[in-house]
């Protein structure tokens, strides 16, 4: 057997082990953690995909506030048994009990009424009018709850990708109606748009964009591969490489990895246990290779374990090491906000990258529930808090890392399975196609708004617009090109950017500018 194919085995055995691979030696001279994971390495980078499991609203996430617009949105959505339309800017929250000036209805802490306007931004580049908008310009606003993240806007660390999905090629609503150009599979189907999105193919696919962004910067000097892809959200597609095998951490406690039976000071009552249980499971001196193998892979697994949970101890997060309290803004009680916890575990990491031997890092965090068929305004407006509350301290967190402000060198990016759609369906929202998301951190050209933001409203009253279909809005950039432009800030070249997004030369932009 060759020594490539060990280093495969023992990389492909460490994924059924919760994917604590094969790494580089691990003599390092932890005791320096604290003064030494405060220096950044001279070239590191690291991004960070929050992916929003089940499909976010982005119609009302960033909106488009010019009267002709807004008056399409409004007239839309402000219907149903439980209408969606958020206020106006400007408009003042409606105290519960009483009856809203604007929409003439009794505010309940449920309701768009009591959450007052949108919360207006102005990107410094002016979007262009496209067809079918009746206005001389268009202005946008952010949903009430992200007032953390329209606050990184003004302050330019934050942009905002318009109407970014899964495209094959440039697709126009003629094209799509005709069937005349490649289309996606299964557009509006859960699973395998997360993994388009994630991998750039249907479900089942076997190696995500980051992943393949992972193998290219492995072999950078002092690269330690075995902590180049991370996750703090289970297994990912996403961070899938061909010979990168993502490494899974736990989130907020202490130890960031728990290896059963081993740790602790004692096991089924007995002292000497633990050591024992380690001594069997490292055991290398058997017959079978096999099984020599495996033992070589679990003793570095544990050793990789313990290489984290020692930086990490000593990791110093000095501007909040500890994410802040969350209050959920429609019960007004405090609750956990497991995505803030995932980013605190990936500040950490960031913290100890230079004693763990990393120079390029790909993470992945996630949050769940944006399947918002029913009870929208139940359950988006928290959600939306959560990712402006996790987004904010991680930006908090980042700069301040051992008195290295960290921001420029961490580009954090939203993604989900797909939009919805722009018609309400009564209390809530359909699968759809295209939407918009949010790109973070010091290195990003923020303050901006990138792609075009597209033409709103339902084909109604002899209105027909070029962006919608069956309620789904076309996509005006794709996914490859939101995936490129990452990857060349990240230090891929332009030949392995045709390797990893293939279909990004189907496309008259190969980079955004966002970064």
């Amino acid at each position: 057997m060759s020594r490539a194919m060990d280093r495969r085995r023992f990389l492909r055995l460490s994924g059924a082990l919760g994917s604590l691979g094969v790494g580089a030696p691990f003599a390092l001279q932890l005791a320096a953690a604290g003064s030494a994971a405060g220096q950044s390495a001279p070239d590191y980078k690291a991004l960070v995909c929050i992916f929003l499991f089940g499909g976010n609203d982005a119609h009302n996430t960033v909106l488009a506030t010019d009267q002709d617009s807004w008056g399409r949105y409004f007239d839309t959505r402000n219907t149903g048994t439980d209408p969606i339309a958020l206020m106006p800017v400007g408009a003042a929250p409606t105290p519960v009990g009483q009856t809203s000036s604007v929409t003439g209805r009794v505010s309940d802490l449920g309701s768009p009424e009591a959450w007052g306007g949108v919360l207006p931004i102005t990107p410094r580049t002016a979007q262009r009018v496209p067809e079918g908008t009746n206005a001389a310009s268009r202005t946008f606003a952010l949903h009430p709850f992200l007032a953390p993240l329209q606050t990184l806007f003004n302050q330019g660390r934050l942009a905002v990708l318009a109407n970014v999905g899964t495209l094959i090629q440039p697709t126009t609503k003629a094209q799509y109606q005709a069937r005349s150009v490649a289309i996606p599979t299964s557009l509006f189907s859960h699973n395998d748009q997360q993994s388009t999105w994630q991998a750039l193919s249907q479900e089942g696919a076997r190696t995500g964009w980051g992943g393949r962004m992972a193998d290219v910067v492995a072999g950078m000097n002092g690269q330690n591969t075995l902590f180049t892809a991370i996750s703090t959200a289970g297994n990912a597609v996403f961070l899938s490489g061909q010979s990168v095998v993502q490494y899974q951490l736990s989130t907020g406690a202490q130890p960031a990895v728990v290896i059963s039976g081993q740790q602790g000071s004692t096991l089924f009552g007995s002292s000497l246990g633990p050591s024992n249980l380690r001594s069997l499971i490292t055991d290398t001196n058997v017959a079978s290779n096999f099984a020599a193998d495996y033992a070589t892979t679990v003793s570095r697994s544990i050793s990789a374990a313990s290489t984290v949970n020692s930086a990490f101890s000593q990791s110093p997060v000095t501007g909040v090491a500890t994410a802040p309290a969350y209050t959920n803004p429609l019960t007004q009680r405090v609750e956990a906000n497991t995505l803030a916890l995932q980013l605190q575990t990936v500040a950490r990491m960031i913290a100890a990258s230079s004693v763990l031997g990393v120079r390029r890092q790909v993470f992945f965090v996630s949050l769940g529930g944006w399947d918002t068929h029913d009870f929208q305004n139940a359950t988006q407006p928290n959600l939306l808090a959560k990712v402006a509350h996790a987004m904010s301290y991680f930006d908090t967190a980042l700069s301040n890392i051992g008195g290295v402000d960290r921001r420029g060198q961490v580009t954090t990016f939203t993604a989900s399975d797909f939009g919805r759609s722009f018609t309400t369906n009564g209390d809530g929202t359909d699968h759809a196609w295209g939407a918009h998301h949010f790109i973070m951190g010091g290195a990003v050209n923020g303050g901006d708004m990138y792609g075009q933001y597209p033409t709103l409203g339902a084909d109604v009253n002899g209105f027909n617009n070029p962006d919608n279909v069956g309620g789904a809005l076309i996509p005006t950039t794709s996914v490859d090109q939101y995936g490129a432009t990452l990857g060349r800030w990240f230090g891929v070249s332009d030949s392995d950017v045709d390797l990893i997004f293939p279909r990004v030369r189907n496309f008259s932009t190969r980079y955004l500018g966002f970064v």
